[in-house]
């Protein structure tokens, strides 16, 4: 069989289809808002109580506002895509599935592997994220972790490694196998607890937002757009483009929502709406957060790790209350986020292994919890050494591009099926064909090329690794080989 047809081959969405409607083991437990829960359980993390300070402060200024408008535009045009083929197709592939079905199985194995990068490196982002929140927390009833054990011993400054002096980031590492636990438990447990803190975090914005208005000083949205510095990305129109491309990060999850496709109800009536109700909901708490912040603080001064609980110190007497709660909600919200992405990284191995690109034993189910606890232990043990050893910054910008490309192969796809296959079923249609999957793609690619070459570079050697392995294994024991018959 020559070797193009081998790469192009793809699964008919009529056998998918059926795939799905079959018993696979998972637990059904999933209506829409346990899925909408989900969505913002990714969604809110990092983004709303590390990056919005830091995009202010060097890209954006109060226009912080604009990028998240435009970083959300990005994602709901993508997100529309994303809906179409979850309902259409409501498997636990994510985009890898979907990739499959219309652009061949070389595309689909690209953005699976991709997607393992998104996953895997999120968890481990955002678990070094949680340790330094959590170490604030404690601090607060005396408990003090040694510095050697809450720091990476890596640091990555101007193009180069050096050595911190940590030994490791433990809190981090503990976060991660604790989470790796619960969801091995079950789908329903780890989903009631994402419940659980969704709801705490979204108390402690919204109590943010109404109490923090009061404080807001219409001084310091002055100038909006403040003026280029000469340097592209430092303020102006370009600060903006730049810091949508950073805060992208905080976007990063409501396709995690499509992973959960086998463990849904009705996944083509509730995946829609898991997509795009945790999407729309996080980015009117993202813009109101964000004019409340460069309200109550001048945005140069918002450079610290933990901007949101720096606008509470700056309202004096009237909001200390609110600080300790701040940080309950940034601890239960990456948590949260630290879950949803380690829940998704196993059901694209599941997936993959399904089709025979991955050995057998990672499409296994546990026979009690009727989980894939084989891929959850293997994620949960990488993300751990990462976030363990690895800063925070290198880690976020390799989620970054790879969910970006991610997203810009999603809305092309789309375009390709309505052109192959028109007159399939598709329970919900992504509108505005074929602007709105054009717009998607366009924006992905505007945020991709923001972002520096060191990140490429390393997104290549990702790639180049997971080819190795598709061309050593995957196309060899893919399931769409020709069935050999025996002499």
């Amino acid at each position: 069989m020559a070797l193009l047809p081998k790469l192009l081959r793809t699964k008919q969405i009529d056998h998918l289809q059926h795939e799905a409607k079959q018993e696979t083991g998972f637990v059904k437990a999933l209506g829409p808002w346990q899925l909408i829960f989900l969505g913002i359980g990714a969604i809110i993390g990092t983004g709303i109580f590390v990056l919005t300070g830091t995009t202010a402060a060097q890209h954006t200024g109060p226009a912080l506002v604009l990028s998240f408008t435009i970083s959300g535009i990005g994602c709901l045009f993508a997100g529309l895509c994303y809906a179409e083929y979850a309902a259409m197709i409501p498997t636990a592939g994510s985009a890898y599935t979907y990739a499959y079905a219309t652009l061949g199985e070389f595309f689909a194995w690209i953005i699976g592997w991709d997607l393992i990068l998104e996953y895997l490196f999120a968890s481990a982002t955002v678990a070094v994220g949680w340790s330094g929140y959590a170490v604030k927390f404690l601090h607060n009833f005396g408990l003090n972790v040694p510095p050697a054990l809450c720091s990476s011993p890596l640091v990555f400054h101007q193009g180069q490694w050096s050595q911190s002096g940590a030994l490791f980031n433990l809190p981090a590492v503990l976060v991660c196998l604790a989470v790796t636990a619960l969801l091995v438990i079950g789908i329903r447990e780890s989903t009631n607890f994402n419940n659980a803190i969704v709801i705490i975090k979204l108390s402690v914005i919204v109590l943010f937002i109404l109490c923090g208005s009061a404080y807001i000083n219409t001084h310091n949205w002055v100038p909006f757009i403040p003026e280029n510095t000469g340097h592209f990305g430092e303020y102006g129109w370009s600060g903006i483009l730049a810091g949508a491309g950073v805060i992208f990060f905080a976007y990063i999850g409501f396709d995690a929502v499509s992973t959960a496709a086998q463990e849904s109800r009705n996944p083509q009536r509730d995946m829609p709406k898991g997509i795009l109700g945790s999407l729309l909901i996080c980015t009117v708490l993202y813009i109101l957060v964000s004019l409340v912040l460069t309200g109550i603080v001048p945005f140069r001064e918002l450079a610290v790790p933990a901007p949101v609980a720096l606008a509470i110190d700056r309202t004096g007497e009237g909001l200390r209350w609110l600080g300790p709660l701040v940080q309950l909600g940034a601890i239960a919200g990456l948590s949260s986020v630290i879950l949803v992405m380690m829940m998704g990284q196993p059901r694209i191995f599941f997936s993959m292994a399904k089709d025979g690109l991955l050995p057998k034993g990672f499409a296994k189910l546990h026979p009690k919890f009727g989980t894939p606890h084989i891929t959850t232990v293997i994620t949960g043990v990488m993300a751990a050494l990462m976030a363990g050893v690895l800063p925070i910054g290198v880690l976020g910008e390799l989620v970054s591009i790879g969910t970006l490309l991610a997203f810009t192969i999603v809305c092309l796809s789309i375009l390709v099926l309505r052109k192959t296959r028109p007159g399939i079923d598709r329970p919900f249609r992504c509108p505005g064909l074929p602007w709105v999957p054009l717009a998607g793609a366009f924006v992905c690619l505007a945020q991709m090329f923001a972002l520096p070459l060191d990140t490429w570079l390393r997104l290549v050697v990702w790639l180049a690794l997971g080819l190795a392995i598709y061309f050593f294994y995957g196309i060899r024991h893919s399931r769409l080989n020709p069935v050999k018959l025996k002499p």
